[in-house]
């Protein structure tokens, strides 16, 4: 339970869904947010395809500096067909930040900071799961085995 006058981690993610959905910003921040929740509450009823998705999103922003855009457009890329995916493991801690901590942060350029740094923190804790994500992308094409983007 959040302490009072404070708000619950779905309520602040609600509120900075509705802030990055409102920017329209090229970069597409909002799928940076959409990851770090995802991969952040996940759980043993989380489809799988969420869990890779949202690792996969991480992966790529973290790692690699893509944008939130070209993550989308890599989902695009690996969701087409019925597949299998791989079996993600669910850390028990899952990053020292959350949307709470994010929304503290004043509205612009220093909220896309404290977004930054809530998805490094969060993909630190799934950094057991490189090597699946980094294989994913590679069998799907998305990246070349130089880990380059193909």
């Amino acid at each position: 339970m959040a302490p009072k006058g404070e708000p619950t981690a779905q309520e602040a993610y609600d509120e900075l869904c509705a802030y990055t959905l409102s920017r329209g910003d090229a970069e597409f921040i909002h799928q940076n947010v959409v990851d770090a929740h995802t991969a952040q509450r996940a759980d043993e009823s989380t489809r799988p395809m969420a869990v890779a998705f949202a690792l996969v999103g991480l992966y790529l922003h973290v790692e690699k500096d893509w944008t939130g855009r070209q993550v989308q457009v890599a989902h695009m890329s690996l969701a087409g067909g019925k597949r299998a995916w791989p079996s993600l493991l669910l850390p028990a801690e899952r990053g020292s930040m959350t949307a709470v901590e994010v929304m503290r942060a004043p509205e612009g350029p220093e909220r896309d900071r404290a977004i930054h740094a809530w998805c490094r923190s969060v993909w630190g804790s799934f950094v057991e799961n490189r090597s699946a994500v980094v294989d994913l992308l590679t069998k799907r094409g998305v990246l070349w085995h130089d880990g380059r983007r193909a």
